[in-house]
């Protein structure tokens, strides 16, 4: 076994990754985010109307609590009738789409971000993430990149899902998918 490692975090370059929008506007969402958004007395019907004042898709009767991070408003979707509960972070480097009737409950934790291990250079390893029509992830689950989580689909509480879910499967509680 060599004592020189494989992985030479000093080349990283994040090359390939777009964020999107430029530095300033970034730099105000998160001020924005931290500051208001986030807060428990930010009124619920407030929180979509932001999203959407910084490049979200909001559909109607969305109701998202307090805690919830969005890395990029503008790389979000989501349908009407939307639940997103206490401490959801939507880690979301590349597009995440949630459909009508989605339930993200607390802690729910959707990243689309990722690095390839097996290139020295850690490069980024990145992929959307679309969850569909009538879906509740529980609690604590994990949706990790490139997944699709099928109509009316359950993510049970803490779930691990590292591959597509099927339409109206059920990904029982503490597993990994």
């Amino acid at each position: 076994m060599s004592d020189t490692p494989t992985r030479r975090l000093a080349t990283f370059t994040g090359a390939g990754y777009d964020k999107g929008r430029p530095l300033v506007v970034q730099a105000v969402w998160f001020a924005v985010m931290n500051m208001i958004f986030m807060a428990w007395w930010c009124p619920a019907r407030l929180r979509p109307a932001l999203l959407r004042a910084f490049g979200a898709t909001v559909g109607e009767g969305v109701f998202i609590r307090h805690r919830v991070r969005v890395l990029w408003p503008w790389k979000l979707t989501v349908g009407n009738d939307v639940w997103i509960g206490e401490d959801v972070w939507l880690l979301n480097l590349e597009p995440v789409t949630l459909g009508d009737d989605v339930c993200l409950s607390q802690g729910a934790y959707l990243c689309t971000g990722s690095h390839d291990w097996r290139a020295s250079d850690f490069r980024y390893d990145n992929a959307p993430i679309t969850v569909e029509a009538g879906v509740w992830v529980a609690t604590r689950a994990t949706v990790l990149r490139g997944v699709t989580v099928g109509r009316d689909a359950v993510i049970g509480a803490q779930a691990l899902v590292t591959r597509d879910v099927s339409a109206e499967a059920i990904v029982p509680a503490a597993t990994k998918h």
